[in-house]
């Protein structure tokens, strides 16, 4: 079983590396295609109630999505009607499959649904590796214009106010993946190294947090209250990386938010910043609010330790999130 997911996963890397390397369109579909096949028998590997049903929704809304690809290329070569008329229709055609493939909203619909079924690592792989082909394809004929500001704007609503009443916490690491894919997206046509920056800080944020998750298997706020009061340790980092990930200073996520501002408004883009600021804030209650539960609310059951002689990866990834921040503003000021 470890060498089939091994295997698997070094397919699921090289499709993504063909997709964003390719010279060709066709190539682009294929590396999509190989990245998919890789990526099933990942979740059918994962021996839970739903691996079969969301294994087979994953493939229909992926075949969906790569089926609208196909048709941007095609429309893009039929010599009819005015040729920048068909140019715009078919990245318009192509820009809604690339997001309806990552998740973003309004084509989310699949994202929270499937990820309730997957287990914590699969979970992460869907949140971070399977994401940068897709961007990085967006950023191929990405221009800022009223269509990409919806979907930024709409992602940000999306996953503030759908985080309201969710007691699951797959679902809520789904819907702040789609908020971070808004983030991403507004920096991609200003600044693409800012973009990657953004990218690497989330990712670790994430790893940290699904290794927390993973080791503690778990998965509703249930289990995070039992986990969160008989864990002293595990309960300031737990909160820590949750509003770091919220992006409140004087912590490692408030970094890229904060650039990303700035590259906005110096491009005049001043009011997209600040709708960008007020809808983020729905998605920091969601955060601030689990917080505040897990202190109040009392869940007695058998303990449960944080072992240090087992967890020194999430510790170490801990101590970088606290200190990140510090370490990046006090480096560049020394130069």
């Amino acid at each position: 079983m470890n060498l089939m997911k091994m295997m698997f996963s070094v397919i699921l890397m090289m499709g993504t590396l063909i997709s964003i390397s390719a010279y060709s369109w066709i190539n682009i579909w294929i590396g999509l295609e190989i990245n998919l096949m890789a990526f099933l028998p990942l979740i059918n590997a994962d021996n839970m109630k739903q691996s079969s049903e969301v294994s087979m929704k994953y493939f229909l809304v992926q075949v969906s999505g790569s089926m609208f690809i196909l048709f941007s290329f095609i429309l893009s070569l039929i010599n009819l009607g005015s040729i920048n008329e068909l140019i715009s229709m078919s990245q318009l055609i192509f820009n809604s499959a690339i997001f309806l493939k990552m998740g973003a909203a309004p084509f989310h619909f699949w994202y929270p649904e499937i990820v309730e079924g997957l287990s914590w690592m699969n979970i992460l792989i869907l949140m971070t590796w399977q994401k940068i082909a897709p961007m990085i394809l967006v950023m191929y004929n990405f221009q800022m214009n009223i269509y990409f500001c919806m979907i930024i704007l709409i992602s940000m609503t999306v996953s503030g106010i759908k985080s309201w009443n969710q007691t699951s916490i797959k679902k809520i690491m789904a819907l702040s993946s789609i908020n971070h894919i808004g983030w991403m997206t507004s920096t991609m046509f200003l600044n693409q190294s800012l973009w990657m920056f953004y990218f690497l800080i989330y990712l670790l944020i994430s790893v940290t947090l699904i290794l927390m998750f993973n080791k503690y298997n778990t998965s509703n706020m249930k289990d995070l209250f039992m986990l969160m009061n008989n864990n002293k340790t595990t309960k300031l980092f737990f909160f820590l990386n949750l509003i770091s990930l919220g992006g409140i200073p004087p912590f490692l996520g408030f970094l890229p938010k904060w650039m990303i501002l700035n590259n906005l408004i110096m491009n005049n883009m001043t009011l997209l910043a600040l709708m960008m600021v007020m809808l983020t804030l729905l998605s920091l209650f969601i955060y601030l609010r689990m917080m505040m539960q897990s202190l109040i609310i009392k869940s007695y059951n058998k303990k449960m330790y944080f072992k240090s002689y087992e967890s020194f990866p999430i510790y170490f990834l801990n101590w970088i999130n606290i200190a990140g921040l510090i370490v990046f503003t006090i480096i560049p000021n020394m130069y």
